[in-house]
């Protein structure tokens, strides 16, 4: 969910560099991961430059703001009152005139009732995709497998946990 709205961050930004470029101002040159992390994740030796280039009136700088409100989202326990929340982000997000912006918000709001099911449940696919990613970096890293059962016995390899070293008995 949060992958749309940090997209359209980062498209704002660089819709944004591009007219500041031209006008000879450099002031996003070298900030864009300073914009798609985490406020509490930018590192410290950073902090100072991050906070300087926050307080010019960018439209960046509003894009931000509206992905680090979406994250209190996922703080609400009752799905009535993540509802309402959302509501008032979507309101904000779509009238902020980033298009970027109102496009992920839209996007959003299409599959809201799909992502209301996490108050439910509180569960996310964030486990089944972490496996999905190893299992194609194994592939990628194998270049290509004779059989399908070297294939299968890489994945158990890398994904099952599988310890290699023996295990010493205490001695007593």
């Amino acid at each position: 969910m949060t992958r749309q709205v940090t997209d359209a961050v980062d498209r704002v930004r660089r819709q944004e560099h591009k007219v500041l470029k031209g006008q000879g101002e450099e002031w996003l040159k070298g900030t864009r991961y300073l914009w798609l992390t985490n406020e509490e994740n930018v590192p410290e030796w950073r902090r100072e430059e991050f906070d300087t280039v926050k307080q010019k009136n960018l439209k960046t700088g509003r894009a931000w703001a509206i992905k680090e409100s979406l994250r209190k989202f996922w703080d609400y326990y009752y799905p009535k009152r993540a509802a309402s929340y959302f509501q008032r982000w979507y309101f904000w997000a779509t009238h902020s005139r980033l298009t970027p912006m109102v496009r992920a918000a839209k996007t959003l709001k299409r599959y809201l009732p799909n992502i209301m099911t996490y108050f439910k449940h509180r569960i996310t696919n964030a486990t089944a995709e972490g496996l999905n990613s190893k299992i194609q970096m194994v592939k990628e890293m194998a270049c290509g497998f004779r059989n399908r059962s070297h294939y299968r016995t890489a994945i158990y390899f890398h994904c099952g946990g599988l310890d290699l070293y023996p295990r010493l008995k205490n001695p007593a």
